[in-house]
């Protein structure tokens, strides 16, 4: 059974940074690719970036372009978001999923809070 736990949320000031991780349980080989999304209170979920585990191929979505980085370490299971420059609006719980083709999304984790302060 896929299992995704994320960590690395928290608060931080407007320009700081944080890094989350995103761990499946082993069963990597279920899906080819991984995906970090994100909701602020009030709005859609929105995806902001993806990884296609077997090649890296990386995809930003434009509120994540030149800010945020993509990757995983393969050893360890674990997909990792680092995000710089950090705006309130960046704001939300952000969940990490998994999929295959053009579904990133087919399992979710349960999230992690990062808060950006003004």
């Amino acid at each position: 059974l896929v299992r995704l736990v994320e960590s690395g949320g928290g608060s931080v000031q407007a320009g700081g940074s944080l890094r989350l991780s995103c761990a499946d349980s082993g069963f990597s080989f279920v899906y080819n690719c991984m995906g970090w999304f994100r909701q602020a209170p009030g709005k859609e979920r929105e995806a902001v970036a993806r990884i296609y585990t077997r090649d890296s191929t990386t995809y930003y979505a434009d509120v994540a372009q030149g800010r945020f980085t993509i990757s995983q370490d393969n050893d360890k299971n674990t997909v990792y978001l680092q995000m710089n420059s950090l705006k309130p609006e960046d704001t939300a719980m952000y969940y990490c999923a998994a999929g295959n083709g053009g579904n990133c999304a087919i399992y979710w984790g349960q999230g992690t809070q990062v808060t950006v302060s003004s």
